[in-house]
């Protein structure tokens, strides 16, 4: 691999560890795992929500009690301003994730800088990627 591309690769990770940390993403991941409360309810609750999604798919139906229950649980994690705060940084993440993706597979796809026009158009092959304005 090419010198130049390895180090700007290396600045482009220097820039994303530089948006973590003054973005408040790291301060808010940490948080998080530093409270026990917040953590088990997350836990308990993805938990739940794989088992259901498992009886699901073994093709058992959801009892409106269980979907009630899961519910209940998910607006009260919501509630945690420590849980809430984790999964806006999850989703900013996710999000920072999918940009530096998209940009450099359409790069190599068009083997020179994508535009906007591009990169919006991009997000039509993929059946509602849900990226546009990202």
């Amino acid at each position: 691999m090419s010198t130049k591309v390895q180090t700007k690769t290396r600045e482009l990770c220097e820039a994303i560890v530089e948006h973590i940390q003054t973005g408040g993403i790291k301060q808010r991941i940490d948080t998080f795992l530093s409270d026990a409360t917040a953590r088990g309810a997350y836990e308990s609750l993805m938990s739940k929500g794989q088992a259901l999604q498992e009886k699901q798919h073994g093709g058992q139906a959801l009892e409106p009690a269980e979907i009630s229950a899961f519910e209940k649980d998910r607006d009260a994690l919501l509630k945690n301003p420590v849980a809430a705060g984790f999964l806006d940084a999850q989703e900013e993440m996710h999000e920072l994730q999918h940009l530096v993706s998209k940009h450099v597979n359409k790069t190599i796809e068009l083997n020179r800088v994508p535009t906007a026009e591009d990169l919006e158009s991009s997000c039509g092959n993929h059946g509602g990627c849900g990226c546009h304005g990202h």
